[in-house]
């Protein structure tokens, strides 16, 4: 039997926090950002009048007042958002045991043994999106299908405000045109290096073949061919098969060993940018990187580095681990397997 799985997500989490704890905010354009007095602040979140004016998450200030002069600029209230994420996946738990949050804003849930209680899992979400509004004061969009992967891209597919089914009749006419990147873990580098094969497209990914995608990207590529055709079968944890998280890493196998810089510039780069996105995801920051190797002999390497400050940039792990792998890395010597690893990880 097809298991029935949730995918909810806040919409404009901080923003709307935001306007909760002052709602003159909801009367225009409104972002959260980490210092409103510099003009090299970084935006971390905005509201939907915002975002009508193009502005993005992870861009500048000084670049977000200029498509928006009357951008209202708000500092976050940490504490805030952990309460409200309290909230709602309190909320959840009360239709099911298996939720599992995947970042402070947005969690799975497994309602397959509850629909016998609580109706369909169409019927949960859109009790879910009520109760949110009514109970909590946020709005949520649900995605509504038969694995992770493919409720990811439900809760993603309409905003804000909606439910969207992705099932087994009609999967394949919604997530095949959607561009490749909005697949759960294609970061930038993933993309950019599925775009030069001409692969721009969740249906064309699901077309190439397992043994071409393990051997540009390693099991990752494997992974993501499970992902585009629908054989997504990864489990939401609850609470109690959920330890602490120590640190974050990805590792890959590459089905044709790597002897080019070049070759292992690009598996450290797909690697970090996961490695990144899993850090945001968990509303973590890491201190430390640590990059292992090991050889066509199966021998293994590895070295790690303290950082200077906490990130959970894709850019800054990517930089970190490129200087660890030139040093342990003896070129011309095959690599079999590449891992990058956050570690002295922090809230």
């Amino acid at each position: 039997m097809d298991r029935t799985i949730l995918h909810c997500d806040c919409n404009s989490f901080f923003a709307s926090v935001e306007t909760l704890l002052d709602p003159s905010l909801a009367d225009g354009p409104t972002a959260v950002c980490g210092d409103p007095e510099s003009r090299h602040g970084i935006i971390l979140a905005k509201n939907e009048k915002a975002k009508a004016f193009g502005v993005q998450t992870a861009e500048t200030i000084w670049q977000a007042k200029r498509k928006c002069p009357d951008l209202r600029l708000v500092a976050p209230h940490r504490s805030e958002y952990v309460k409200f994420s309290r909230k709602c996946n309190e909320l959840y738990l009360q239709y099911t045991d298996l939720v599992d949050p995947f970042g402070i804003d947005e969690s799975f849930l497994d309602v397959t043994g509850s629909m016998h209680l609580f109706g369909s899992g169409e019927h949960i979400a859109d009790e879910l999106r009520r109760r949110m509004r009514e109970e909590v004061g946020l709005t949520i969009s649900v995605g509504v299908s038969f694995n992770r992967a493919f409720a990811k891209l439900g809760s993603d597919y309409k905003k804000p405000d909606a439910t969207t089914v992705i099932a087994r009749d009609n999967w394949r006419d919604i997530v095949f045109p959607l561009p490749v990147g909005d697949l759960l873990f294609v970061g930038r580098s993933a993309q950019e290096l599925l775009g030069r094969y001409g692969v721009r497209t969740i249906g064309e990914l699901s077309k190439c073949s397992e043994e071409m995608l393990e051997t540009l990207m390693g099991k990752m590529g494997s992974q993501l061919y499970r992902y585009a055709n629908g054989l997504d079968d990864s489990p939401v944890r609850g609470a109690a098969d959920r330890g602490p998280i120590k640190s974050v890493g990805n590792s890959t196998t590459f089905r044709r060993d790597l002897t080019r810089w070049d070759e292992v510039q690009s598996g450290i780069s797909l690697l970090s940018d996961s490695v990144a996105m899993r850090l945001r995801r968990y509303g973590l920051y890491c201190g430390g990187v640590q990059v292992g190797i090991k050889n066509s002999r199966f021998q293994v390497f590895s070295r790690q580095t303290t950082l200077d400050h906490s990130t959970h940039l894709m850019r800054e792990i990517n930089d970190t681990a490129l200087r660890l792998a030139k040093d342990l890395w003896k070129a011309p010597d095959p690599i079999r397997l590449l891992s990058v690893t956050a570690l002295h990880l922090t809230e």
